[in-house]
C-alpha cells in the first residue's frame, strides 16, 4: 500500500506540467484501490474556460473511468487546497478523501476560508488530510508567481 506522499508526488507533477504550460500549477490526482484512475492539472488558460481546475478535470476523468458520477471510496489527491467550487464538486462526487498539499489563504474551502467537506448540514461529508508536503506543493506556485510578477 502506498502513503499519501507517494501519491502526493503524482499530483506535485501534475502542477509542473501546468506550470510548463504557463497554467497555475495544482495538480490533482485520483486514487481507487491504490490505483491512479485520473490525473489531472490546472487548464482554464488553454481551455479558456474558468471551470477547468485539476480537481474538475481529475473527476471528469474518474468518472468516465467509473462509468458512473459516484467515486466512492476514492481519494483525491491535490497540491493546493481546493477552492469553494472544487469542494463542491468533490462532496457532489461523493470523494471520501481528500489529501492536500498547502492551504490557500485567499480561496481555501476546506479549513482556509469555509470548511465545505465537513459542513454537518451537507449531507455528505469528506475525511480530510492536510499539509501532505506542503513545503514542496506551496514553492511550485510561490515560484510561478515570481517570474509572473
Amino acid at each position: 500500500m502506498h502513503d499519501h506522499q507517494y501519491f502526493m508526488r503524482y499530483a506535485i507533477a501534475e502542477a509542473q506540467a501546468a506550470a510548463e504550460e504557463g497554467e497555475v500549477p495544482v495538480g490533482a490526482i485520483i486514487v481507487h484501490n491504490n490505483q491512479i484512475i485520473a490525473a489531472a492539472h490546472n487548464q482554464r488558460e488553454q481551455l479558456k474556460d474558468p471551470t477547468a481546475h485539476a480537481e474538475m478535470i481529475a473527476i471528469t476523468q474518474a468518472t468516465e473511468s467509473f462509468n458512473s458520477w459516484r467515486l466512492e471510496n476514492c481519494t483525491i489527491y491535490v497540491t493546493l487546497e481546493p477552492c469553494p467550487m472544487c469542494a463542491g464538486a468533490i462532496l457532489q462526487a461523493r470523494i471520501n478523501t481528500v489529501v492536500y498539499g498547502t492551504n490557500d489563504p485567499k480561496s481555501g474551502a476546506v479549513n482556509s476560508l469555509f470548511n465545505l467537506l465537513n459542513d454537518q448540514r451537507l449531507n455528505h461529508r469528506c475525511n480530510v488530510v492536510a499539509g501532505i508536503l506542503a513545503e514542496q506543493c506551496g514553492t511550485i506556485l510561490t515560484e510561478f508567481f515570481k517570474t509572473k510578477r
